[in-house]
């Protein structure tokens, strides 16, 4: 799940001109979870640029518009809408802007609703999102229990807790747990505590590798 905020409407409004014509596109997968993209959010923005003159002329939202396939058929079924439009404004992640605009087949201006935090995993209740992965491309997780000391460790650290660690406790942060009593307890649990004499070598991150790009 990619974890994203609405930026504030004055700042989208400020990148608007008077009475210019706009089509929102959402996002029915993260950014409707997160709920900065899905219906709701969408009908509303709608709504608060009506009132301030704009002209909307239309909305669709894609399952999930990082999906080329998603958004070409959500663009054809609202081309008549995005052709009256002098602009989009996409109320999804960065790899959603990106998908749009790569498949879009008109040139047009466009806008970003959205702020792309981070990747994240969702609570039960979809209210809480947790940062567990940095997508590093050198997954240590079968080492250290499941828990990823790069993003889950303040100080990213590779090998076991720092001077710092209080009472199980974080010095950067003395509400969160420390990462590698997480993975020592967790490592203790599942009776494979040697693992945590393992010494990782420095990352390699030619391996996180930007822009990115696999086939399948």
């Amino acid at each position: 799940m990619i974890i994203t905020e609405q930026k504030p409407f004055e700042e989208i409004k400020a990148n608007l001109k008077t009475g210019e014509k706009i089509f929102i596109i959402g996002c029915g997968e993260c950014s409707a979870t997160c709920k900065t993209g899905g219906e709701p959010e969408v009908v509303e923005m709608k709504s608060k640029l009506e009132r301030e003159g704009f002209i909307v002329t239309g909305y669709c939202i894609p399952q999930a518009p990082c999906i080329a396939s998603q958004i070409k058929i959500e663009l054809v079924k609202n081309r008549k809408n995005i052709s009256y439009a002098d602009s989009v404004l996409i109320l999804a992640c960065g790899l959603g802007v990106q998908s749009v605009l790569e498949n879009m087949r008109e040139d047009k201006d466009f806008h970003v609703g959205c702020n792309t935090l981070f990747m994240g995993a969702v609570d039960s209740g979809g209210k809480n999102f947790w940062e567990y992965c940095s997508a590093c491309g050198e997954c240590i997780l079968e080492y250290t229990g499941g828990i990823c000391p790069i993003t889950r460790c303040s100080k990213g650290l590779l090998n076991g807790p720092c001077g710092g660690m209080d009472k199980g406790k974080c010095e950067v942060d003395k509400e969160r747990d420390c990462a590698w009593v997480m993975i020592y307890n967790r490592l203790k649990n599942k009776g494979k505590l040697e693992l945590i004499e393992k010494i990782f070598p420095p990352k390699d991150y030619s391996r996180h590798i930007q822009p990115g790009h696999r086939s399948i």
